[in-house]
């Protein structure tokens, strides 16, 4: 694979990672919602909090993102900066890239997961439905997800192009 086919993908993954991890840490909102306690008196308008830090689920999200985010740099420094590595070290950036495929897998299953019920609801479990209330987050949550999973398949594409380009680069020559 190209050093430049491989620095634009590394760099795009970069931005992926980096605008979802933004896009969550700064997702918050506030709606109040009116509650009638007894049918007699008016509704009490209550405060309906959203932030990214109150599910666990977006915080290893954040977290997932921002450490794939480093990585993308880091690695795109790397890789320049190392043009004709050995094979030990192409290996070496494969496993990491992969690794961080998987990292952010199950971070974006998990905050999916979290997502849906946000969205529908459990009425096994009667848990309500929270979109239909803080819209906007929910809205921005589901679009750092999408970028996540965009920056996962560059990811494989990444690691997928550098095993496919081993036996080119690395063959013996006679």
């Amino acid at each position: 694979m190209g050093i430049i086919c491989d620095s634009i993908l590394r760099v795009v993954a970069l931005l992926l990672t980096l605008g979802a991890a933004i896009l969550i840490g700064v997702n918050r909102q506030t709606k109040f919602v009116p509650v009638q306690f007894t049918p007699g008196f008016p509704p009490v308008d209550i405060a309906a909090k959203a932030k990214w830090y109150y599910l666990s689920a977006l915080v290893y999200l954040l977290a997932a993102n921002i450490a794939a985010s480093a990585y993308a740099a880091i690695s795109t420094l790397i890789v320049l900066a190392t043009r004709s590595a050995n094979i030990g070290f192409a290996q070496t950036i494969i496993i990491f890239d992969v690794t961080i495929v998987g990292m952010l897998f199950s971070a974006n299953g998990a905050a999916l997961a979290v997502g849906i019920i946000g969205y529908k609801g459990n009425s096994h479990l009667q848990w309500n439905k929270v979109c239909n209330v803080v819209d906007g987050f929910c809205d921005r949550i589901a679009i750092s997800i999408v970028l996540s999973l965009v920056a996962s398949f560059a990811f494989i594409v990444l690691a997928s192009l550098a095993v496919l380009s081993l036996p080119k680069r690395f063959a013996p020559r006679t």
